[in-house]
């Protein structure tokens, strides 16, 4: 029999599809707040993979990922994504969202995001939230699934989660 025991802590991510940088900045500034200090921010990426945006938030759009230095509980992640909501509703413009804010987390086995809908990968978790099983670790990198964003399973973007995996398995150690 097992017993149970708690969850590791996990590194805290948020990847932002966004068209102004002012507001990204600003977005970036409140998370810091909440969240505490971000120790990561990905280089600016042209988001070209669908146009589902497009008519919310215009077609020059951009991704960034930010990770985040204190690491958190995995059962958080709901009010994490329940907050990030709310920043996106707070900064629409005539019910128009300007940026789109999607929480994960990053542990040893997974990187997991947050949201909203559910499908057939994705468990409840709890508030109308799911949790995407995004990417799992294995072989020494991080693969993706077949229901993986196209952009998630991007050479670049694996090893950059890769790297940054490191950096979390040595602050997971304190």
């Amino acid at each position: 029999m097992s017993k149970p025991r708690p969850a590791e802590s996990v590194k805290l991510l948020m990847s932002h599809i966004y068209a102004d940088g002012n507001l990204l900045k600003s977005i970036l500034e409140q998370l810091s707040e909440l969240y505490g200090d971000i120790d990561f921010v990905s280089a600016r990426m042209p988001f070209h993979y669908t146009d589902y945006y497009a008519e919310e938030m215009g077609s020059a759009l951009e991704r960034r990922f930010i990770f985040f230095g204190t690491l958190i509980r995995p059962e958080s992640l709901p009010d994490v994504k329940l907050c990030t909501n709310n920043m996106e509703d707070r900064t629409s413009v005539s019910g128009k969202r300007r940026v789109n804010i999607d929480p994960g987390y990053m542990s040893q086995a997974h990187l997991i995001l947050a949201t909203g809908k559910g499908y057939t990968h994705r468990p409840y978790l709890r508030d109308s939230i799911y949790a995407d099983l995004t990417l799992i670790y294995t072989g020494k990198s991080f693969q993706s699934l077949p229901w993986t964003y196209p952009d998630y399973g991007e050479k670049p973007v694996i090893e950059m989660f890769n790297r940054i995996r490191s950096k979390y398995l040595m602050q997971s150690k304190h």
